[in-house]
């Protein structure tokens, strides 16, 4: 059974998103440390690409802040090797399919496995596009999440049908970024994935307060909080460790407590 399901085994799951490399490398170790102690279930870790097409300005912001900080994908996997020594909290990658085939499929596949990543979320690749990564993921053994948008409708049971590790269902239509509210029918999605499959879903893109992250949590397996932990370190820089440790704790026992 996939490391990832033990996020959602006991409990709703409280998933972030960071940046690696924002503000730098050294700090980026001591979020994620931090974020893990906090009671996140599973960490999702942004590998820097220079054209995020599916991030909005903060995110666009953090990516760009990790490049100009020196950020390579080899430093990222070793980083996530070093964190694996004393952390077990499951972790997938978050990046765009140019940074993997740039480093080579196969390659930047089996060193998810070797490092201990568990997952890989690539938010431009379609569904039709997925196989020339998916055989490289069941050869060494890392999920390859799918993404259920508002836009999915027809094509949600499909995907469904064929999700790993965790469905990352988008909440709004548009670019990653906080938002005072979300809008899209979650249930009815919720519905059509369960009929399908039995692989957790949890919703992402827009969440940032404790009721947003109860409320989307509700409908689904667990929600996904990336922009608002952004701006934390967006605006704390270096002294971003404890406000992230106290804003994940927060919302954590808040996801927790359903």
């Amino acid at each position: 059974m996939s490391n990832i399901y033990k996020a959602f085994e006991k409990k709703k799951a409280f998933i972030t998103y960071i940046a690696v490399g924002d503000p730098d490398l050294d700090t980026s170790e001591q979020i994620i440390r931090a974020i893990a102690e906090a009671g996140a279930d599973l960490i999702e870790l942004g590998i820097p690409f220079s054209d995020p097409t599916a991030e909005g300005p903060v995110i666009l912001e953090s990516t760009q802040r990790a490049l100009q900080a020196g950020t390579t994908t080899d430093k990222v996997f070793d980083l996530v090797k070093k964190l694996r020594r004393d952390i077990e909290t499951p972790m997938v990658f978050m990046t765009y399919a140019n940074v993997v085939f740039s480093y080579g499929s196969e390659r930047f596949i089996s060193m998810c496995q070797k490092v201990g990543i568990d997952g890989l979320i690539l938010p431009d690749i379609p569904y039709e596009e997925k196989a020339e990564f998916e055989q490289y993921c069941k050869q060494y053994d890392v999920d390859l999440i799918s993404l259920i948008a508002p836009t999915s409708s027809n094509r949600v049971a499909m995907i469904a049908k064929e999700a790993k590790g965790f469905i990352y269902i988008v909440s709004s239509l548009g670019v990653t970024g906080t938002r005072s509210e979300i809008n899209t029918d979650i249930d009815s999605i919720v519905s059509v994935i369960r009929e399908n499959t039995d692989v957790p879903c949890a919703v992402g893109f827009g969440i940032s307060d404790p009721k947003q992250a109860i409320e989307m949590a509700e409908a689904s397996d667990g929600a996904i909080v990336g922009s608002a932990i952004v701006k934390i370190i967006a605006k704390e820089k270096e002294k971003a460790v404890t406000p992230v440790y106290e804003y994940v704790k927060e919302m954590a026992e808040a996801v927790h407590s359903i």
